[in-house]
This record gives structure tokens, C-alpha cells and sequence, in this order.
């Protein structure tokens, strides 16, 4: 089948246009996401060590000795 792909929905001409106006958000949108989500390479031995020295917990907290 043949799909139409010059059709731009309402909602995403609004926001092309919202972006194209104001590109601080774009900007805000990086850095957020690099807040949130891009981390830092994980150091295996040092999880390894972190890992090692936790403190074993019950099943069950709450459960009387």
C-alpha cells in the first residue's frame, strides 16, 4: 500500500512551529533528559565493591525474630 507521507497532523504543525519560535525549550529538553537519564559509564569494580558491602535484608522486614 502506499501510505501519504506529506500529511503534518495540526498538533505537529503547532509544535514545528512552537520550537521554531521559542528554541530555548528544545534547549531545556536536552538538558533535562541529560538530568534524568544520560548517565555516567558504569565502573564495574566498583559496583562489584558497592554490591559486596551491602547489608543482606530479610524476606520479610517486618517479621519478628
Amino acid at each position: 500500500m502506499f501510505k501519504d507521507t506529506t500529511y503534518v497532523s495540526e498538533f505537529t504543525q503547532f509544535m514545528n512551529q512552537y520550537l521554531q519560535d521559542k528554541p530555548e525549550v528544545a534547549q531545556g529538553q536536552i538538558e533535562g533528559r541529560a538530568l534524568l537519564w544520560d548517565k555516567a559509564p558504569i565502573n564495574l569494580d566498583e559496583r562489584a565493591r558497592q554490591n559486596s558491602s551491602a547489608v543482606a535484608q530479610k524476606p520479610y522486614p517486618y517479621q519478628p525474630d
